[in-house]
């Protein structure tokens, strides 16, 4: 499995890149992305919806379930991966590359991990 040295990580499986002071892309990781299996649809959310840390983002269904891809950080929706819409494969073909939502005014976010701390994190299981 594959995690980036730049980003952080909610323990959650939900992967975290700073942009500047208060600004982040969000997305799931390597790991959730095989765990959830082959998706074939988002629920992205809304552009200027307000998102608090530990409460669901959005949801991703794959051919096993619906799940909710938590929020790692408390702030507003700037932007979303619409590309997501009509290739919600790209999450599991490049988690990393295939950002879900811009998050601005951050102003809370979950204690996250460095990469190293969400591996040792993940072989706890």
């Amino acid at each position: 499995m594959n995690f980036p040295a730049e980003l952080q990580y909610a323990k959650s499986h939900e992967w975290v890149k700073k942009l500047d002071d208060s600004t982040v892309l969000v997305g799931i990781t390597d790991y959730a992305q095989k765990e959830l299996g082959d998706l074939v649809f988002i629920n992205l959310p809304v552009e200027g919806d307000e998102v608090s840390m530990g409460e669901p983002l959005c949801d991703v269904e794959s051919v096993k379930a619906v799940s909710d891809v938590m929020s790692p950080v408390t702030g507003r929706v700037a932007e979303v991966n619409e590309e997501l819409l009509d290739a919600p494969q790209k999450l599991n073909e490049a988690p990393y590359e295939a950002w879900i939502a811009k998050i601005e005014g951050v102003s809370d976010c979950e204690e996250l991990l460095d990469a190293q701390a969400y591996q040792e994190f993940i072989q706890q299981g």
